[in-house]
């Protein structure tokens, strides 16, 4: 899984923010992996370094093999705030997506189908 990040409007884009992003984002995906090929991080101050409550805003876009990319976003007061956020809605959307799929994909045998195996 390959990890982009961007930034904007006065957030700084350094080495080390890129590197955390990148642990942190492939340990609490990492279930996921498989169905994962991109995360692209975008970061912005919305008030470029004025100041204010929740104007900082972090977004997620995870790229899925063969299938629509997952969205999401989040405000915060500091971008720790605003990615560990997006980062929670990110996991909560691909469990809702990728695990829609699971269920409505199933290959596998059940007891359900076979009468003599409930006996």
């Amino acid at each position: 899984m390959q990890v982009q990040v961007n930034t904007g409007n006065g957030v700084e884009s350094k080495e080390s923010l890129e590197r955390w992003a990148t642990d942190h984002l492939q340990e609490a995906l990492s279930r996921f992996e498989q169905d994962i090929t991109r995360v692209e991080v975008q970061l912005f101050d919305e008030n470029r370094g004025k100041g204010g409550s929740a104007d900082k805003r972090c977004m997620l876009e995870a790229r899925l093999t063969g299938r629509e990319p997952v969205v999401v976003h989040h405000h915060g007061e500091n971008q720790d705030a605003c990615f560990r956020g997006a980062t929670r809605k990110l996991l909560h959307a691909l469990e809702h997506t990728l695990g829609k799929l699971d269920r409505e994909h199933r290959d596998r045998e059940t007891i359900r189908r076979d009468p003599s195996a409930i006996a």
